[in-house]
């Protein structure tokens, strides 16, 4: 069934945002913060004292840069003032971009998806990661959409924010394919996208994360259905640089813990999807990842 073009054009209007426009409320204290789409200086964030030395945090681009900055720069604010620490925001533009300065080392902080972690694993270790739940990759059709197994999407369009989003694209396709079942990827940069492409037509699936999915616009998400849902991992970690100062590195896990028991930054951590810190180690969240075989789905290019 094909939606009705004028009813179309109404949610066209409303909610496809290509590159970052129908941007969600971003929470509390993000107001008043012109974020930058792409890496650059935000000078410093946290404890001022530290202001000379500056460490950099990246994160990775699920959603628009816009947004990102505004969810993040709050919460590393309290961050660096209980870690005694100063920090500069950097907001890759492309998930690309992202992976190609993790591996290149620029970032001395990130927050990061399981598999990044898994391909910087020799250069970066993980601090903390959200123990409330576990990350699960969700295929979401349109409601209207007549597929009712993953085998109705033989042949179909399937958008993924990017090659290397892990629950989001990697883990979908790897299951796709052990299903047999042939489909059309398109990336499409982030996961609003994907959601903002298939609550606009029942022929296009998409794959998602089910923590975005949660943040998205009710308009949008009372126009998808999830179709097929994988087993659960460790969240993304935030993940410091492995030649940091240890000591730094465990003052900065312990600020958020911190923040995990002030009730004035519940919100913030929530923004940023790790409500619930919880101590990570490679061994025990990611070195599982190994066995899945998921580099032989990545794809590393060039940002």
């Amino acid at each position: 069934m094909r939606p009705n073009p004028c009813r179309c054009g109404l949610l066209l209007a409303l909610l496809f945002a290509l590159g970052g426009c129908g941007s969600r409320d971003p929470g509390p204290g993000a107001a008043g913060a012109p974020p930058p789409a792409s890496p650059s200086a935000t000078g410093c964030i946290g404890d001022p004292s530290r202001s000379a030395t500056p460490r950099t945090v990246a994160v990775v681009p699920q959603i628009p840069p816009a947004e990102l900055y505004a969810l993040w720069r709050p919460l590393l604010q309290r961050l660096g003032e209980k870690a005694s620490q100063c920090f500069e925001l950097l907001i890759p533009a492309t998930i690309p971009e992202f992976e190609q300065g993790l591996r290149d080392g620029r970032f001395d902080y990130a927050f990061m998806n399981p598999f990044h972690q898994l391909m910087v694993r020799r250069s970066y270790v993980p601090l903390v990661r959200d123990g409330k739940s576990p990350l699960r990759g969700i295929l979401l059709v349109n409601r209207d959409s007549p597929a009712r197994s993953v085998q109705d999407l033989r042949g179909r369009v399937v958008h993924f924010p990017s090659p290397n989003a892990f629950a989001a694209s990697l883990l979908i396709r790897a299951h796709l394919a052990r299903l047999g079942v042939d489909f059309r990827p398109r990336y499409v940069i982030s996961h609003s996208n994907v959601y903002r492409a298939v609550a606009l037509d029942p022929a296009f699936a998409g794959g998602g994360v089910n923590n975005t999915l949660r943040r998205e616009r009710p308009e949008i998400r009372e126009r998808l259905r999830v179709l097929y849902e994988t087993p659960g991992y460790p969240a993304h970690p935030f993940s410091a640089r492995r030649n940091l100062p240890g000591p730094e590195r465990d003052r900065l896990r312990q600020a958020w813990f911190a923040l995990a028991r002030d009730s004035g930054s519940t919100a913030l951590l929530r923004q940023v999807q790790i409500p619930q810190p919880v101590p990570s180690s490679y061994a025990a969240d990611y070195a599982r990842l190994e066995a899945l075989g998921l580099e032989r789905q990545a794809v590393t290019s060039s940002p």
